[in-house]
Protein backbone atom coordinates (compact mmCIF):
# COMPACT_ATOMS: atom_id res chain seq x y z
CA UNK A 1 0.00 0.00 0.00
CA UNK A 2 1.13 3.55 -0.80
CA UNK A 3 2.22 5.71 2.11
CA UNK A 4 0.39 8.86 3.23
CA UNK A 5 0.60 11.47 5.97
CA UNK A 6 -1.86 13.41 8.12
CA UNK A 7 -0.20 16.79 8.76
CA UNK A 8 -1.45 19.34 11.30
CA UNK A 9 -0.59 23.04 11.38
CA UNK A 10 1.64 22.63 14.45
CA UNK A 11 3.82 20.18 12.52
CA UNK A 12 2.48 17.03 14.19
CA UNK A 13 2.37 14.19 11.65
CA UNK A 14 0.61 10.82 11.72
CA UNK A 15 1.82 8.24 9.22
CA UNK A 16 -0.60 6.06 7.28
CA UNK A 17 -1.04 3.76 4.32
CA UNK A 18 -3.71 4.18 1.67
CA UNK A 19 -6.23 1.33 1.39
CA UNK A 20 -8.62 3.28 -0.86
CA UNK A 21 -7.33 5.67 -3.52
CA UNK A 22 -8.76 9.18 -3.45
CA UNK A 23 -7.79 12.81 -3.67
CA UNK A 24 -5.50 14.53 -1.20
CA UNK A 25 -7.70 16.66 1.04
CA UNK A 26 -7.75 19.55 3.52
CA UNK A 27 -10.23 18.56 6.17
CA UNK A 28 -11.23 18.92 9.81
CA UNK A 29 -10.33 15.71 11.63
CA UNK A 30 -12.80 14.30 14.18
CA UNK A 31 -13.04 10.94 15.94
CA UNK A 32 -16.08 8.66 16.21
CA UNK A 33 -16.41 6.17 19.07
CA UNK A 34 -19.04 3.88 17.48
CA UNK A 35 -18.07 0.22 17.18
CA UNK A 36 -20.20 -0.33 14.07
CA UNK A 37 -22.05 1.79 11.54
CA UNK A 38 -19.24 3.05 9.31
CA UNK A 39 -21.54 2.91 6.26
CA UNK A 40 -24.06 5.23 7.92
CA UNK A 41 -21.21 7.52 9.01
CA UNK A 42 -19.85 7.68 5.46
CA UNK A 43 -23.21 8.75 4.08
CA UNK A 44 -24.25 11.18 6.84
CA UNK A 45 -24.24 14.69 5.27
CA UNK A 46 -23.39 16.13 8.70
CA UNK A 47 -19.77 15.02 8.08
CA UNK A 48 -19.34 17.41 5.15
CA UNK A 49 -15.91 19.04 5.38
CA UNK A 50 -14.60 16.45 7.84
CA UNK A 51 -12.50 13.29 7.95
CA UNK A 52 -13.43 10.64 10.49
CA UNK A 53 -11.09 8.66 12.72
CA UNK A 54 -12.76 5.43 13.84
CA UNK A 55 -11.66 4.56 17.39
CA UNK A 56 -12.81 0.95 17.02
CA UNK A 57 -9.67 -0.70 15.60
CA UNK A 58 -10.97 -3.10 12.95
CA UNK A 59 -13.09 -1.58 10.17
CA UNK A 60 -14.46 -3.02 6.92
CA UNK A 61 -15.24 -6.60 7.91
CA UNK A 62 -18.97 -6.45 7.06
CA UNK A 63 -18.53 -4.51 3.83
CA UNK A 64 -21.10 -2.20 2.23
CA UNK A 65 -24.71 -3.01 1.37
CA UNK A 66 -27.45 -1.22 -0.57
CA UNK A 67 -29.87 -0.73 2.35
CA UNK A 68 -27.91 1.12 5.03
CA UNK A 69 -27.00 4.33 3.21
CA UNK A 70 -28.21 7.51 4.93
CA UNK A 71 -28.18 9.82 1.89
CA UNK A 72 -27.56 9.98 -1.83
CA UNK A 73 -23.75 9.66 -1.61
CA UNK A 74 -20.64 9.63 0.57
CA UNK A 75 -20.09 13.07 2.15
CA UNK A 76 -17.00 12.91 4.36
CA UNK A 77 -13.49 13.67 3.04
CA UNK A 78 -11.58 10.64 4.35
CA UNK A 79 -11.97 7.51 6.46
CA UNK A 80 -9.10 6.88 8.91
CA UNK A 81 -8.76 3.46 10.61
CA UNK A 82 -6.29 1.39 12.59
CA UNK A 83 -6.77 -1.81 10.61
CA UNK A 84 -8.72 -2.09 7.36
CA UNK A 85 -10.27 -5.51 6.63
CA UNK A 86 -10.89 -6.24 2.96
CA UNK A 87 -12.46 -9.69 3.47
CA UNK A 88 -16.19 -9.17 4.07
CA UNK A 89 -18.47 -11.56 5.95
CA UNK A 90 -22.04 -10.32 5.83
CA UNK A 91 -24.81 -11.77 3.70
CA UNK A 92 -26.16 -8.33 2.73
CA UNK A 93 -22.79 -6.94 1.55
CA UNK A 94 -22.31 -6.41 -2.18
CA UNK A 95 -18.95 -4.60 -2.15
CA UNK A 96 -16.00 -3.81 0.08
CA UNK A 97 -15.44 -0.53 1.92
CA UNK A 98 -12.41 0.03 -0.35
CA UNK A 99 -14.57 -0.30 -3.48
CA UNK A 100 -17.21 2.06 -2.10
CA UNK A 101 -14.72 4.75 -1.12
CA UNK A 102 -12.97 4.60 -4.47
CA UNK A 103 -16.30 4.84 -6.32
CA UNK A 104 -16.85 8.11 -4.42
CA UNK A 105 -13.22 9.28 -4.80
CA UNK A 106 -12.80 9.36 -1.00
CA UNK A 107 -9.39 8.45 0.39
CA UNK A 108 -9.15 5.65 2.98
CA UNK A 109 -6.20 5.45 5.38
CA UNK A 110 -5.09 2.43 7.42
CA UNK A 111 -2.18 1.53 9.72
CA UNK A 112 -2.78 4.78 11.60
CA UNK A 113 -2.12 4.98 15.34
CA UNK A 114 -5.75 5.95 15.93
CA UNK A 115 -5.38 5.83 19.73
CA UNK A 116 -2.61 8.45 19.64
CA UNK A 117 -4.49 10.50 17.04
CA UNK A 118 -7.67 10.48 19.15
CA UNK A 119 -5.73 11.55 22.25
CA UNK A 120 -4.17 14.36 20.22
CA UNK A 121 -7.61 15.58 19.08
CA UNK A 122 -8.98 15.39 22.63
CA UNK A 123 -6.08 17.53 23.88
CA UNK A 124 -5.83 19.97 20.97
CA UNK A 125 -9.43 19.97 19.76
CA UNK A 126 -10.79 19.05 16.33
CA UNK A 127 -8.67 20.84 13.76
CA UNK A 128 -7.92 20.87 10.07
CA UNK A 129 -5.15 18.77 8.61
CA UNK A 130 -3.67 17.96 5.23
CA UNK A 131 -4.08 14.34 4.16
CA UNK A 132 -1.59 13.68 1.39
CA UNK A 133 0.51 11.05 -0.36
CA UNK A 134 3.00 13.70 -1.52
CA UNK A 135 6.72 12.99 -1.15
CA UNK A 136 7.45 16.64 -0.33
CA UNK A 137 8.80 17.49 3.10
CA UNK A 138 6.39 18.44 5.87
CA UNK A 139 7.91 21.92 5.93
CA UNK A 140 7.24 22.43 2.21
CA UNK A 141 3.68 21.16 2.49
CA UNK A 142 2.91 23.43 5.46
CA UNK A 143 4.26 26.44 3.57
CA UNK A 144 2.02 25.63 0.61
CA UNK A 145 -1.13 24.94 2.66
CA UNK A 146 -3.48 27.19 4.64
CA UNK A 147 -4.68 25.09 7.57
CA UNK A 148 -5.92 27.99 9.65
CA UNK A 149 -9.50 28.40 8.47
CA UNK A 150 -12.14 26.11 9.97
CA UNK A 151 -15.86 25.52 9.54
CA UNK A 152 -16.98 28.26 11.97
CA UNK A 153 -18.90 30.93 10.08
CA UNK A 154 -19.42 28.79 6.97
CA UNK A 155 -22.88 27.75 5.79
CA UNK A 156 -22.18 24.12 4.92
CA UNK A 157 -25.88 23.22 4.82
CA UNK A 158 -26.23 24.93 1.44
CA UNK A 159 -23.84 22.37 -0.07
CA UNK A 160 -25.90 19.36 1.05
CA UNK A 161 -29.51 20.58 0.91
CA UNK A 162 -31.70 19.44 -1.97
CA UNK A 163 -32.13 21.76 -4.95
CA UNK A 164 -35.83 21.08 -5.50
CA UNK A 165 -38.63 19.84 -3.26
CA UNK A 166 -39.45 16.14 -3.52
CA UNK A 167 -41.77 13.65 -1.76
CA UNK A 168 -40.50 10.79 0.42
CA UNK A 169 -41.95 7.29 0.19
CA UNK A 170 -45.59 7.36 1.29
CA UNK A 171 -46.71 5.36 4.35
CA UNK A 172 -49.31 2.65 3.91
CA UNK A 173 -51.73 4.85 5.86
CA UNK A 174 -51.25 8.62 5.94
CA UNK A 175 -51.99 10.17 9.35
CA UNK A 176 -50.01 13.40 9.01
CA UNK A 177 -48.52 15.59 6.33
CA UNK A 178 -45.09 16.94 7.27
CA UNK A 179 -42.71 19.42 5.64
CA UNK A 180 -39.06 18.49 6.23
CA UNK A 181 -36.37 21.12 5.79
CA UNK A 182 -33.33 19.38 4.36
CA UNK A 183 -30.21 20.78 6.05
CA UNK A 184 -28.54 17.43 5.34
CA UNK A 185 -31.32 15.02 6.27
CA UNK A 186 -30.63 11.34 6.97
CA UNK A 187 -32.86 8.71 5.39
CA UNK A 188 -33.37 7.09 8.81
CA UNK A 189 -35.20 10.21 10.00
CA UNK A 190 -37.48 10.14 6.98
CA UNK A 191 -38.11 6.41 7.45
CA UNK A 192 -39.01 6.95 11.11
CA UNK A 193 -41.50 9.64 10.13
CA UNK A 194 -42.93 7.35 7.46
CA UNK A 195 -43.30 4.54 10.02
CA UNK A 196 -45.41 6.91 12.14
CA UNK A 197 -47.78 7.60 9.25
CA UNK A 198 -46.18 10.84 8.04
CA UNK A 199 -46.37 11.73 4.37
CA UNK A 200 -43.26 13.88 4.00
CA UNK A 201 -42.28 16.51 1.46
CA UNK A 202 -38.60 17.46 1.56
CA UNK A 203 -37.70 21.13 1.03
CA UNK A 204 -34.44 23.00 0.57
CA UNK A 205 -33.08 25.45 3.15
CA UNK A 206 -34.12 28.31 0.85
CA UNK A 207 -37.85 27.58 1.22
CA UNK A 208 -40.12 30.47 2.28
CA UNK A 209 -42.75 30.34 5.01
CA UNK A 210 -45.53 31.07 2.49
CA UNK A 211 -44.71 27.85 0.64
CA UNK A 212 -45.07 25.76 3.81
CA UNK A 213 -48.27 27.50 4.95
CA UNK A 214 -49.90 27.19 1.53
CA UNK A 215 -49.79 23.38 1.77
CA UNK A 216 -51.56 23.13 5.16
CA UNK A 217 -49.02 20.75 6.70
CA UNK A 218 -49.63 19.24 10.11
CA UNK A 219 -46.03 19.83 11.20
CA UNK A 220 -42.57 21.09 10.26
CA UNK A 221 -39.38 19.09 10.86
CA UNK A 222 -35.89 20.66 10.74
CA UNK A 223 -33.24 18.06 9.94
CA UNK A 224 -29.67 17.43 10.96
CA UNK A 225 -26.85 18.92 8.93
CA UNK A 226 -23.18 19.95 8.91
CA UNK A 227 -21.20 22.77 10.44
CA UNK A 228 -22.04 26.07 12.07
CA UNK A 229 -25.79 26.78 12.50
CA UNK A 230 -25.50 30.59 12.72
CA UNK A 231 -24.91 31.17 8.97
CA UNK A 232 -28.05 29.15 8.08
CA UNK A 233 -30.09 32.36 8.27
CA UNK A 234 -32.82 31.24 5.89
CA UNK A 235 -33.92 28.37 8.16
CA UNK A 236 -33.56 30.44 11.33
CA UNK A 237 -35.89 33.03 9.78
CA UNK A 238 -38.26 30.28 8.62
CA UNK A 239 -38.61 28.93 12.17
CA UNK A 240 -39.24 32.44 13.50
CA UNK A 241 -41.96 33.07 10.92
CA UNK A 242 -43.70 29.72 11.48
CA UNK A 243 -43.35 29.58 15.26
CA UNK A 244 -46.83 29.01 16.74
CA UNK A 245 -48.44 28.34 13.35
CA UNK A 246 -47.74 24.58 13.41
CA UNK A 247 -45.66 22.14 15.52
CA UNK A 248 -41.93 22.45 14.79
CA UNK A 249 -39.47 19.72 15.79
CA UNK A 250 -35.75 19.48 15.06
CA UNK A 251 -32.76 17.16 15.33
CA UNK A 252 -29.06 18.03 15.67
CA UNK A 253 -28.48 21.12 13.45
CA UNK A 254 -32.27 21.56 13.57
CA UNK A 255 -32.00 21.71 17.37
CA UNK A 256 -29.39 24.45 17.18
CA UNK A 257 -31.42 26.40 14.61
CA UNK A 258 -34.52 26.26 16.82
CA UNK A 259 -32.45 27.60 19.72
CA UNK A 260 -31.03 30.44 17.61
CA UNK A 261 -34.50 31.31 16.28
CA UNK A 262 -35.64 31.79 19.87
CA UNK A 263 -32.81 34.06 20.97
CA UNK A 264 -30.22 31.59 22.30
CA UNK A 265 -26.57 31.43 21.22
CA UNK A 266 -24.36 28.63 19.91
CA UNK A 267 -20.66 27.86 20.30
CA UNK A 268 -18.15 25.38 18.85
CA UNK A 269 -17.25 22.40 21.02
CA UNK A 270 -13.60 21.48 21.49
CA UNK A 271 -13.79 18.16 19.63
CA UNK A 272 -17.53 17.67 19.12
CA UNK A 273 -19.71 14.67 19.92
CA UNK A 274 -19.40 11.80 17.45
CA UNK A 275 -20.46 8.29 18.41
CA UNK A 276 -23.27 5.94 19.35
CA UNK A 277 -22.72 5.77 23.11
CA UNK A 278 -23.31 9.26 24.55
CA UNK A 279 -25.29 9.38 27.83
CA UNK A 280 -28.14 11.89 28.02
CA UNK A 281 -30.32 12.66 31.05
CA UNK A 282 -34.00 13.22 30.34
CA UNK A 283 -34.90 15.89 32.87
CA UNK A 284 -38.63 15.06 32.69
CA UNK A 285 -38.24 11.36 33.51
CA UNK A 286 -34.79 11.54 35.24
CA UNK A 287 -33.82 8.49 33.16
CA UNK A 288 -30.46 8.19 31.39
CA UNK A 289 -30.64 7.47 27.66
CA UNK A 290 -27.73 6.24 25.54
CA UNK A 291 -27.74 8.17 22.28
CA UNK A 292 -26.13 8.52 18.87
CA UNK A 293 -24.56 11.93 18.22
CA UNK A 294 -22.72 13.79 15.48
CA UNK A 295 -22.24 17.53 15.90
CA UNK A 296 -19.54 20.14 16.48
CA UNK A 297 -21.60 23.04 17.85
CA UNK A 298 -23.86 23.32 20.89
CA UNK A 299 -26.58 25.57 22.30
CA UNK A 300 -25.78 27.81 25.26
CA UNK A 301 -28.42 27.91 27.98
CA UNK A 302 -27.47 31.48 28.92
CA UNK A 303 -30.59 33.64 28.86
CA UNK A 304 -33.00 30.75 28.41
CA UNK A 305 -35.15 32.14 31.24
CA UNK A 306 -35.94 35.09 28.95
CA UNK A 307 -37.25 32.84 26.19
CA UNK A 308 -40.26 30.58 25.71
CA UNK A 309 -38.01 27.50 25.97
CA UNK A 310 -36.87 25.12 28.68
CA UNK A 311 -34.08 22.53 28.74
CA UNK A 312 -35.42 18.96 28.55
CA UNK A 313 -32.20 16.93 28.19
CA UNK A 314 -28.58 17.30 29.34
CA UNK A 315 -25.44 15.61 28.02
CA UNK A 316 -23.93 13.84 31.02
CA UNK A 317 -20.37 13.95 29.62
CA UNK A 318 -20.10 17.74 29.55
CA UNK A 319 -23.49 19.10 30.71
CA UNK A 320 -24.25 20.66 27.33
CA UNK A 321 -27.87 21.31 26.35
CA UNK A 322 -29.22 18.20 24.61
CA UNK A 323 -32.92 19.04 24.36
CA UNK A 324 -35.27 22.02 24.24
CA UNK A 325 -39.03 22.45 24.35
CA UNK A 326 -41.40 25.43 24.29
CA UNK A 327 -43.71 25.87 27.24
CA UNK A 328 -46.73 24.83 25.16
CA UNK A 329 -44.89 21.85 23.65
CA UNK A 330 -45.42 22.84 20.02
CA UNK A 331 -41.69 23.47 19.56
CA UNK A 332 -39.10 20.84 20.55
CA UNK A 333 -35.65 19.67 19.55
CA UNK A 334 -32.85 17.33 20.56
CA UNK A 335 -29.10 17.52 19.97
CA UNK A 336 -28.79 13.76 19.54
CA UNK A 337 -30.17 11.38 16.87
CA UNK A 338 -33.30 9.57 18.15
CA UNK A 339 -33.63 7.72 14.83
CA UNK A 340 -30.24 6.15 15.67
CA UNK A 341 -28.84 5.18 12.32
CA UNK A 342 -26.61 3.70 13.68
CA UNK A 343 -27.05 3.52 17.44
CA UNK A 344 -29.37 2.69 20.36
CA UNK A 345 -33.13 3.17 20.27
CA UNK A 346 -33.59 4.69 23.73
CA UNK A 347 -34.91 8.02 22.42
CA UNK A 348 -37.26 7.08 19.60
CA UNK A 349 -40.17 8.40 21.70
CA UNK A 350 -39.16 11.83 20.35
CA UNK A 351 -41.06 11.03 17.16
CA UNK A 352 -44.11 9.90 19.15
CA UNK A 353 -44.14 13.27 20.91
CA UNK A 354 -44.12 14.97 17.50
CA UNK A 355 -47.15 12.94 16.40
CA UNK A 356 -48.95 13.76 19.65
CA UNK A 357 -48.31 17.48 19.18
CA UNK A 358 -49.66 17.34 15.62
CA UNK A 359 -52.80 15.62 16.96
CA UNK A 360 -53.29 18.32 19.61
CA UNK A 361 -52.63 21.11 17.17
CA UNK A 362 -55.17 19.73 14.71
CA UNK A 363 -57.82 19.44 17.43
CA UNK A 364 -57.19 23.03 18.56
CA UNK A 365 -57.54 24.29 15.02
CA UNK A 366 -60.79 22.35 14.59
CA UNK A 367 -62.22 23.99 17.70
CA UNK A 368 -61.21 27.44 16.47
CA UNK A 369 -62.83 26.96 13.06
CA UNK A 370 -65.97 25.22 14.41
Amino acid sequence: MKKAKIIFEDGVVFNARIFAEGNDTLSEIVFNTAMTGYQEILTDPSYTGQSVVMTYPMIGNYGINEEDVESRRCFLDAMIVREYVDTISNWRANKTLKQYLEENNVIGLTDVDTRALTRYLRDQGAKRALITSSNKSVEELLQETDLGSGMAGTDLARFVSCEKAYPWHKPSETKYRVAVIDCGVKYSILDMLKAGGCECDIYSIRTHAETILSQNYDGLFISNGPGDPEPVKSVINLVQELNGKLPIYGICLGHQIIGLANGLKTYKLKFGHHGANHPIKNLDTTKVEVTSQNHNFAISSDGIEDTNLRVTHLNLNDQTVAGLESKDGTLASVQFHPEAGPGPHDSRYFFLRFYQQMDRFTKRNQKVTA
